[in-house]
């Protein structure tokens, strides 16, 4: 017989509703076990929260996030909140017994993850970090194919993920408070394709050589109605003043891996013409990869094995599921094409096959893989500031 499990939502904008999504579907695609149940969604208006829950087929709303957390009826906690209030969220839910998924960053500084951490170690309940970017089939399987030895040693890593919502006309949102969002496009972006490259490579980064912090736009409009919105439009109202933006718009920096590789990784949220180019390459003494979240449904790959006369970059087609492309099985015929949401309901399946005692597709991020991630982010900005090279180890 299959078991439920009551989730309790922490936060119904941009993430709201892709976790929302996730849990509405996941049990129509994947055969789980136990089966999710949208018990509660909690965030800050009530109005918003009944017409949210309606659309969303959450059971109940509230504005006590607290209470939810501790519910004895509830028994996974999803957090998809601001950055500076997970770890308080998250952590009362861990001692409350609850299993907790979090959005990521991890939290908005370096010690608040720690705390998560040590928190997590302690718990009984499970935990998980939506590093959604895992679960697309392309990334998943660049995973498998560097595991199997397909780009041997790798050399080089190069990792960028561009947008440009953020220009001279998007409002003081949350995202560009620095107390709220903790950093802007470097948490935000940086953080994915860290995780990223630590997932497909399995080698962790040690080093960072050298960084850039920017921020190009100092002021920002605060809208009449706050700054309640997560992207660029959201919000509305009049303009009543101009406030500072207290996060970076751009962040470079350069690494070195556990395997001797060298990296670089660059996040902005003003690069003209890109939408949501999240980037990597890697490249190997056998071959290399690359992969392009603009053109999800396909992984680059180039290998040294034929004769040099046919070498070539391949392009994979990623949605065949009985060719053994990860999470393509669960979803449409080949070539069909999946989109962003879908990373989240692949995430979704696995979350609750590891709480079902099963084992995931794919390697789950917890709250001690996302403090590694925390800790290469924080790395970043101390040398940038301090124009000098961080030791992880060191920190």
């Amino acid at each position: 017989m299959t078991d439920e499990i009551n989730v309790a939502l922490l936060g119904s904008k941009f993430m709201g509703r892709a976790h929302s999504n996730a849990w509405l579907n996941v049990a129509k695609f994947f055969d789980v076990d136990p089966v999710p149940v949208m018990h509660t969604v909690v965030g800050r208006n009530q109005a918003e929260l009944e017409e949210f829950a309606s659309r969303w087929g959450w059971r109940q709303s509230t504005t006590e996030w607290r209470a939810a957390v501790t519910s004895g009826e509830i028994d996974l906690v999803d957090i998809g909140t601001p950055n500076n209030v997970h770890a308080e969220q998250a952590m009362a839910a861990l001692e409350a017994g609850k299993h907790v998924a979090c959005e990521k960053p991890l939290a908005g500084t370096l010690d608040d993850a720690r705390a998560m951490a040590a928190a997590a170690e302690a718990a009984t309940g499970q935990t998980f970090v939506w590093f959604n970017y895992r679960r697309v089939p392309a990334v998943a399987l660049a995973r498998q194919l560097v595991a199997k030895g397909a780009v041997g040693r790798i050399y080089h890593v190069r990792a960028c993920y561009l947008q440009s919502w953020g220009g001279p006309d998007t409002p003081l949102l949350w995202r560009f408070q620095g107390d709220i969002a903790g950093s802007g496009a470097h948490g935000d972006l940086n953080a994915h394709i860290i995780d990223a490259v630590r997932f497909v490579t399995g080698e962790e980064i040690v080093t960072v050589e050298g960084a850039i912090e920017h921020t190009f736009i100092e002021e920002r409009a605060v809208l009449s109605e706050g700054a309640g919105g997560e992207i660029a439009g959201a919000g509305a109202g009049t303009v009543e003043a101009m406030g500072q933006s207290t996060v970076d718009d751009a962040v470079l920096f350069l690494a070195r891996m556990t395997g001797g590789a060298v990296a670089s990784f660059e996040a902005t949220r003003l690069a003209t013409g890109y939408h949501n180019a999240n980037r990597f390459e890697i490249h190997g003494d056998r071959g290399a990869l690359r992969f392009d979240f603009e053109r999800m449904n396909e992984l680059g790959f180039y290998s040294l094995e034929p004769d040099a006369a046919v070498q070539g970059w391949t392009t994979i087609d990623v949605t065949r599921g009985g060719d053994g492309h990860p999470y393509a099985d669960a979803w449409w015929p080949d070539s069909h094409g999946l989109g962003y949401e879908h990373a989240f309901v692949n995430q979704a399946a696995d979350i609750l096959t590891a709480i079902g005692g099963g084992e995931p597709l794919a390697p789950l991020p917890d709250f001690a893989d996302a403090l590694q991630t925390q800790l290469v982010l924080h790395a970043a900005i101390e040398s940038a500031r301090s124009r000098s090279p961080i030791d992880i180890v060191d920190l």
